[in-house]
């Protein structure tokens, strides 16, 4: 069985000032499709965040319907999503009934019937073939019961106990572990934080995710795979080869502008995962920081190449300067109108940021934005800013309740 683990699409993404990302998934996607057919790939797993917020727009659940149709021409048998902290389990659900019928199998978020989350998957013999565990991101609601005047300590151990017990009982439906017993290989899938793991800026802090942080001991040895969404960076868990996040397939912010993007085919042989590589994903569009003094922006702006990719590139602009906002402005907007646009967009105004000089030996605090706007800041870090008007002793709490609002949005 040969089966191919991506996750974290983001589609519908709308980047800084409101920039579409939809040429970049639609290039996403056919490669994708393209590579299935050659690697001849039977199942795939989107392990969640198949949209970025939880009403996609009409181009957004547009992609994802024509990718799936695409893949009736393809030798994939069975597509297997799960939903993420981004998606809306009611969006992802609603045509589950009328996919199951293309062999897609949705589990948006944890169904009535726990044992839904079990499936079977025949090979190509028709026989059972695979058994998937199609565990989605657990909200807080699925995995602990709220406790009044707990602890933060208290909470944070009943999350964690919470996510464990969780994988512990579908390692235990009855289905698992016979036809593991019979030589069935078993893939489970999850869209969490796990501990050690590296995010990037792209990733929202959750209340469930972050304060969970399973490991990869809490994963039950009867998984032979187990296929994470949520992080965008491609890694293992605890040094596991078996327990990967694929990554996203599109850098999703300025932060991944050095990571590569894979996908990571899977091969089970006899119930035993034989082979695991990963592929890389082209890219169509690169992400750029021109960073630094304002000839050297100046020059980086000129001497930019961007052979090798379809769409221009999208560049984050910053420069450190002793001259005033408008001298360092206009210099930029000079040099930037006489770009070929086809090449090179420097996003918005506000990333033309001015950063004051500091002397030299003098601390790095003391380098600060000049320019920044509410743009800059997440809602998180404003609602930290709000804070400092409270008593310390109350700050941690109100900022812990805060995520927790910001997860049931």
């Amino acid at each position: 069985m040969r089966v191919l683990h991506t996750a974290d699409w983001h589609l519908g993404q709308r980047f800084i000032q409101g920039h579409e990302r939809t040429e970049e998934h639609c290039h996403f996607l056919d490669w994708l499709v393209a590579t299935i057919q050659a690697e001849q790939v039977e199942v795939l797993i989107v392990a969640g965040d198949i949209f970025d917020n939880g009403s996609p727009s009409n181009q957004a659940l547009e992609l994802y319907y024509d990718f799936l149709l695409k893949l009736r021409n393809t030798g994939c048998r069975d597509v297997v999503v799960v939903g993420g902290n981004h998606d809306s389990p009611a969006t992802l659900n609603a045509p589950a009934r009328l996919l199951r019928h293309l062999r897609v199998h949705v589990v948006g978020c944890v169904p009535e019937c726990f044992e839904d989350q079990v499936l079977v998957l025949d090979d190509a013999t028709g026989k059972p073939g695979l058994v998937v565990c199609a565990v989605p991101f657990l909200r807080d609601r699925d995995v602990r019961l709220s406790v009044p005047g707990e602890s933060a300590e208290e909470r944070e151990t009943r999350i964690r106990q919470g996510l464990a017990d969780h994988y512990a009982r579908v390692a235990e439906v009855e289905q698992v572990w016979q036809l593991k017993a019979l030589g069935l290989p078993v893939l489970a899938t999850g869209h969490l934080y796990a501990a050690g793991a590296a995010p990037s800026d792209s990733e929202r802090t959750i209340h469930v995710g972050n304060l969970g942080q399973v490991t990869a001991d809490h994963f039950p040895t009867v998984f032979d795979y187990v296929a994470l969404g949520h992080l965008h960076r491609p890694q293992r868990v605890g040094g596991q080869e078996h327990i990967r996040y694929s990554g996203s397939p599109i850098a999703l912010s300025f932060s991944e502008v050095d990571h590569a993007k894979e996908v990571l085919l899977v091969e089970f042989v006899a119930g035993k995962v034989a082979s695991l590589n990963s592929r890389p994903v082209p890219g169509a569009r690169r992400l750029v920081r021109m960073h630094g003094t304002l000839d050297e922006v100046t020059a980086a702006l000129t001497a930019y190449d961007n052979a090798g990719y379809a769409l221009p590139a999208w560049a984050d602009v910053q420069v450190h300067s002793e001259l005033s906002q408008l001298e360092v402005a206009e210099t930029l907007l000079k040099v930037v109108d006489a770009l070929d646009r086809q090449q090179l967009v420097v996003l918005a105004r506000r990333h033309l940021r001015l950063i004051a000089l500091r002397p030299l030996g003098a601390n790095e605090e003391a380098e600060a934005s000049l320019t920044r706007s509410l743009h800059d800041f997440t809602a998180r870090e404003v609602f930290e800013q709000r804070l400092e008007a409270e008593p310390a002793e109350a700050r941690a709490e109100l900022l812990r309740t805060f995520d927790e609002l910001l997860e049931s949005l």
